[in-house]
């Protein structure tokens, strides 16, 4: 089913198009401007974050939105989707020679993860401090408060993903908007 959404924020009104297929519970919420790591403005950053599967099952989304919304951010764009494993190696390319590439793959495509796309001043920075290190174990000693230190378990499971440069964040919010774009083809080719 495709609706249109408009909505306002501030004296800006952005149309937004929302995807929602009730049989594979997809959502996608994009913004024609998404694919950039600048706000169209310029002066504000943007940056992926991505709630993994083990932070959807353990209901931690209305959490972490809460925490997002609350300290500053804008939500630009959200979706919720499964990656299958081509889509998660290309996502987490960089990390494609290390031994532990197969069990992330694995993990990463076990559920669906629900991307946000956050913009704020210095946006990357902020939103990798709320979620701590990469390794929960180690976050609920040295930043207890933080995403992963509350949901995560290890470093692979643990609970969030965060953008580690305007690089990254330029490329991973090009991915999710394309990814999005190209769920939606294959849902209506299924459908027609």
């Amino acid at each position: 089913m495709l609706r249109k959404w408009n909505y306002a924020r501030g004296e800006n009104v952005k149309v937004y198009s929302l995807v929602y297929d009730i049989y594979s519970s997809h959502i996608c919420k994009v913004d024609s401007e998404d694919s950039s790591a600048l706000s169209s403005t310029g002066t504000e950053e943007r940056t992926l974050a991505m709630i993994k599967p083990d932070g959807l099952s353990g209901n931690y989304t209305d959490q972490i939105k809460i925490i997002i919304l609350e300290s500053g951010f804008n939500i630009v764009s959200e979706k919720m989707f499964q990656l299958d494993a081509e889509s998660a190696a290309i996502f987490y390319a960089e990390h494609s020679g290390r031994s532990f590439f197969p069990s992330l793959i694995k993990y990463m495509t076990s559920g669906p993860v629900y991307t946000m796309i956050l913009e704020k001043s210095d946006a990357i920075s902020h939103w990798r401090a709320l979620i701590g290190p990469t390794d929960a174990r180690k976050a609920k000693v040295t930043h207890p408060n933080s995403m992963r230190a509350i949901c995560g378990s290890d470093s692979q499971r643990n609970c969030v993903h965060g953008s580690d440069s305007p690089q990254s964040a330029a490329r991973e919010i090009s991915f999710s908007s394309e990814s999005c774009q190209l769920e939606f083809q294959h849902m209506m080719n299924f459908r027609n």
